[in-house]
């Protein structure tokens, strides 16, 4: 009988500061991620934050695929930066989690697609760097974090034609919607970019011999409307395919 694939989405914490219990942690993901897993035949599961190795090694042996999923900022000091005023609110402990979840997927030799933050920890785990805003960046004048419903796609993003996300997409050209301030400045050693913004900003990337892919628009957010960015998660789910 075959199996379905069991797809981890990267958790995070969210402080609940209304109701009973002000100042509460709950462990959550956005749902259109899970949404997006299970309209592609996957069965998703949620990773909450941790920072027990032999858990996170847990996590990786039981999924066949890692979705890194959005979120808070990555500390610049995990490339030696320090913070500037334009930073947003970072979260150590999960840019370690994320980290760890990428190390253990990497010896188990499963498939990572990493969305907006997830591009980003990936990029830096492979020692990459980051703009820590958007404002550092020479030439960068499209807004990147859109003031309008999430749903919506507002600008254009070119794809190369030799990368994978071009053979899952067909399209060299398409829009998408756009939620962030941090962006990859240097990228790290063997990724390759495979799109960008129309003033440049690195918009994917990939390390195909090792089935990552990373984007940094939210497709998951689109992916109920628009066939194209459900793509992703059916292609992604499709080689974590259990026999």
């Amino acid at each position: 009988m075959k199996l379905k694939p069991i797809i981890g989405i990267s958790g995070s914490i969210i402080v609940d500061n209304s109701g009973n219990f002000p100042g509460y942690e709950r462990a959550y993901v956005n749902n259109d991620y899970v949404e997006s897993v299970i309209r592609a035949g996957g069965v998703p599961y949620i990773i909450p934050v941790t920072d027990d190795e032999e858990l996170i090694k847990e996590y990786t042996r039981n999924i066949d695929c890692l979705i890194l999923s959005g979120g808070h900022d990555v500390n610049p000091l995990l490339w030696e930066e320090e913070p500037i005023k334009e930073l947003g609110e970072t979260f150590p402990k999960r840019d370690r989690f994320e980290f760890l979840l990428i190390e253990n997927m990497l010896e188990e030799e499963k498939p990572i697609l990493g969305i907006c933050r997830g591009e980003q920890i990936l990029n830096v785990y492979f020692g990459g760097t980051l703009y820590q805003d958007l404002s550092l960046k020479k030439d960068s004048n499209i807004r990147h974090n859109q003031k309008v419903k999430p749903n919506l796609e507002t600008h254009t993003v070119e794809i190369n034609k030799e990368s994978l996300l071009y053979e899952i997409l067909k399209k060299d050209k398409i829009l998408v919607n756009s939620f962030h301030h941090m962006a990859i400045k240097d990228v790290a050693v063997g990724m390759k970019i495979i799109a960008l913004s129309k003033d440049g900003v690195i918009e994917g990337i990939e390390m195909r011999e090792k089935n990552i892919l990373a984007i940094q628009w939210h497709p998951e957010m689109l992916s109920r409307t628009n066939g194209l960015m459900q793509r992703l998660f059916n292609y992604f789910i499709s080689i974590s395919n259990k026999e």
